[in-house]
């Protein structure tokens, strides 16, 4: 059984002058990082590998997420394949994972993130909101085998406002 969690980075500043990859979190971002994660630290909720995007915003939420879950850091990797809009590279990165890992975190973007939910999991949804999170499990052994899996977990910011 695999079993994959998509985490949308939380919400950004385009206050700065800066590259689209480089946009920092706002305060609204951190805090609804912080709340969604910290309704998750009271469930179990356990990763073999955790990976992000490089994008700033992506990396700040990443952190604020394992902080509060209390995953260890050698647990995460960074990847230039995760910033990607369309969802065909993040399609590809989960295709690839290695098969010893079970239960894999992805934090990027969207409109990957939407998308993957949507060809993966079996509820759709319209948009999936900043910090807001998707868990779909497989019932296979390899990650190249994966495709319609179950929507176990949907949790979005608004649900705790």
């Amino acid at each position: 059984m695999k079993t994959l969690t998509l985490i949308r980075h939380a919400k950004s500043s385009w206050d700065y002058q800066v590259v689209d990859k480089d946009r920092p979190l706002n305060q609204r971002g951190i805090d609804d990082a912080h709340l969604v994660s910290s309704h998750l630290a009271n469930k179990p909720f356990l990763a073999d590998a955790v990976f992000s995007s490089y994008a700033n915003r992506a990396m700040h939420t990443c952190a604020i997420f394992m902080r509060n879950l209390n995953i260890h850091f050698s647990t995460l990797e960074i990847s230039p394949k995760l910033y990607d809009f369309s969802g065909e590279s993040v399609h590809t990165f989960i295709k690839n994972l290695n098969d010893n890992y079970e239960k894999v975190i992805i934090f990027g973007h969207n409109h990957a993130f939407t998308h993957l939910t949507n060809i993966l999991g079996d509820k759709f949804i319209d948009n999936l909101p900043t910090s807001g999170l998707v868990t779909i499990s497989f019932p296979v052994n390899s990650w190249r085998e994966i495709s319609q899996g179950s929507t176990i977990n949907m949790i979005f910011p608004k649900q705790f406002k």
